[in-house]
This record gives structure tokens, sequence and C-alpha cells, in this order.
């Protein structure tokens, strides 16, 4: 099932997400809804916050980027109770845009490699070393489990800029291809 995606603005998006055991209710199903509620919408990740959820999860699919990591296979995955240990390496600049944020892409600065322990959809635990692109994505949505937004991490001239802008997105002010929810919204658009 195709989940509605909360909008900027939106409180379930700043709360800090609590961690889960095997047994959190219908696991498996929701799993299977945030991978196509994140297809559908043409995303690489999604964070269970930005479905209203406040719980520490997040997809990825980052296969559009294979050709940034040949050699790279395990492109997929699900990430359950994730904390980054470690960040290195020299920042660097990338492009990058929110499903909860539509209409807006911003230049972000992330470190190129990470350390990050978490549980798969079977929880089986995992201790990887990620660097590139595949870095990125996951830094991205692993921010949105402790309500932070991209757009919290850009220029505050650039930001104040964006205000209007964010606020419309708040108030359904703004066509997207996928359900959303606009917490600003007087009238709720469906899409």
């Amino acid at each position: 099932m195709i989940l509605p995606v909360v909008a900027f603005g939106h409180p379930t998006l700043r709360k800090i997400a609590a961690d889960i055991d095997k047994d959190y209710p219908g696991l498996d199903q929701f799993i299977a809804d945030m991978f196509e509620t994140m297809y559908a919408s043409n995303g690489v990740g999604l964070a269970a916050p930005q479905v209203n959820r406040s719980i520490r999860l997040f997809v990825i699919d980052a296969t559009p980027y294979a050709e940034d990591f040949p050699g790279e296979t395990d492109l997929k995955k699900v990430f359950i109770n994730a904390r980054i240990v470690e960040e290195s390496g020299d920042e660097w600049a990338f492009n990058e845009g929110c499903l909860s944020i539509p209409e807006i892409r911003e230049d972000v600065m992330r470190k190129p490699e990470l350390r990050i322990q978490y549980f798969d959809e079977n929880f089986n635990f995992h201790d990887d070393r990620i660097k590139g692109v595949l870095a990125r994505v996951i830094q991205h949505e692993y921010d949105h489990l402790d309500g932070v937004l991209f757009v919290d991490l850009i220029n505050p001239l650039r930001k104040m800029m964006l205000k209007r802008k964010l606020n419309d997105i708040g108030k359904g002010l703004i066509k997207t291809d996928y359900k959303m929810i606009y917490p600003l919204a007087k009238k709720k658009p469906v899409m």
C-alpha cells in the first residue's frame, strides 16, 4: 500500500524516533509499504518519520546511482535501529532533495565515509563501513530519525531565502505526483 508522505512542517519530522524490536506490529508489511511508497514517489530512500511513524527505520534503494559506485552490489537495504558510529573524510557537496520537501534541492556538505550499526528486516545485526553516494543516501535518511532535515544543513542565509517556499510546502501550495499530508493546509489536499 502506498502511504502518504508528510510535508515540511509536520511535527513527526522533528521528533527523535524510537527503537523498535522484532515484534513491532505489522513490521514486514510496513517495510513492504515503505518500499512501495518510495518507488511510487521516485525516491532512493524513505524514513519512517516521513510516513508519520516515529520509529528508527528507513529503507534505501540506491540503484539509480549504481554507475556512480561500480562494484557496489548491495544497494537495496533496510535499516532498523541504526546508529552511525563514525563519519570520516573531507566533507563534499552534493545536491540533495527530499520527498517531504518537494521542489527544493540544495547542496549539502557531508563526510564521504561512515560506519553504521543496524539491524536488517530479519533483525540480523550489521556493522558496515560505507562510502560515496551510498553513504550520502544513508546519512540523509538517518538524519530523519533524529528530526533533522537537509534544509537544516544548508547555509542559514539560503535557508532564510527558502522560508516562504518551505511554508508553501507545509500548506500544500505545491503539486506532487504522490500523496502527501500537509500539516499547515486549511483544506487538506489529496495530492
